[in-house]
């Protein structure tokens, strides 16, 4: 919960029901957790054409709604406040260094949308799939 809570839009509250609700950590990968909470597109293919739609949104409905919620905070410029440093304070450093590296990257990913002029919507959904990966990464760290 701690080092989940080094990730922007994670607090306490977030970051405990995300601990419950996925339970094991380690049978998941980076790229597997998005499909979980069914945060993938789905695809239909047919020979050598390949369409990919809308997420799938199969799985975990809780855990889907909180990191779409928790997502919309890496919109925002990116600089670490009072409550983040306060936050990075109970982690060990290799978590706060993975925090801190997953809150820019997932910042510069939402400027990569806007430049793009993607809907925000469809951006938030990109961006808490992603944020589901360094959700994964933090929580099976080895410290």
């Amino acid at each position: 919960m701690r080092r989940l809570g080094c990730l922007r839009g994670i607090g306490t509250l977030t970051g405990f029901a995300l601990a419950v609700e996925i339970g094991d950590w380690h049978r998941f990968t980076g790229n597997t957790i998005g499909a979980f909470v069914g945060l993938v597109p789905s695809e239909s293919s047919s020979g050598q054409s390949r369409v990919q739609g809308p997420i799938t949104k199969t799985g975990n409905t809780h855990v889907r709604r909180l990191l779409i919620e928790a997502a919309w905070h890496h919109r925002a410029r990116y600089v670490a406040g009072k409550t983040m440093r306060d936050r990075w304070e109970l982690a060990s450093p290799a978590a706060r260094a993975r925090g801190h590296a997953g809150n820019q990257r997932l910042h510069a990913r939402w400027n990569t949308f806007r430049e793009r002029r993607k809907r925000h919507v469809v951006a938030n959904v990109a961006i808490a799939r992603e944020l589901a990966g360094w959700c994964w990464s933090l929580a099976v760290l080895e410290e």
